[in-house]
């Protein structure tokens, strides 16, 4: 069975590219704000979730506030991708609980060893 991964960013672009990068290994649900995350987080559970920073109805800020709030989605990773690549916002989101910062435009290389260090600590761990 393949990990879920929510991709949430208002940008249709990346959410298609983030799609056809990532659906090859996991099963993908994409959102387009933190809002309409929210509501399919309600009756959902993804493995990891990918979350733009600037959106418009809820920011990735007020969204990592609000999953890590829920006892069902506590410790669901959260991987945040801003436009924005600045040491202040790194840490805000580090702050709110977000696992790890990928700033746009990224690397997909990157991003495929951010997702198996988040999905397979341990496994990924022993490799080194």
């Amino acid at each position: 069975m393949k990990h879920k991964i929510l991709i949430i960013d208002d940008e249709r672009s990346i959410r298609l590219l983030l799609e056809s990068f990532l659906s090859k290994n996991y099963d993908v649900v994409s959102k387009s704000d933190g809002m309409e995350a929210l509501d399919w987080l309600e009756v959902n559970l993804p493995d990891l979730i990918i979350c733009d920073v600037q959106m418009p109805n809820m920011d990735g800020y007020k969204f990592v506030e609000k999953v890590r709030q829920r006892g069902y989605t506590k410790h669901t990773p959260v991987v945040m991708l801003s436009g924005v690549e600045s040491s202040k916002e790194r840490v805000k989101c580090y702050k709110l609980g977000a696992q790890d910062f990928l700033a746009k435009p990224f690397n997909p290389e990157e991003l495929d060893e951010i997702l198996k260090k988040n999905l397979f600590p341990v496994h990924y761990a022993v490799k080194w």
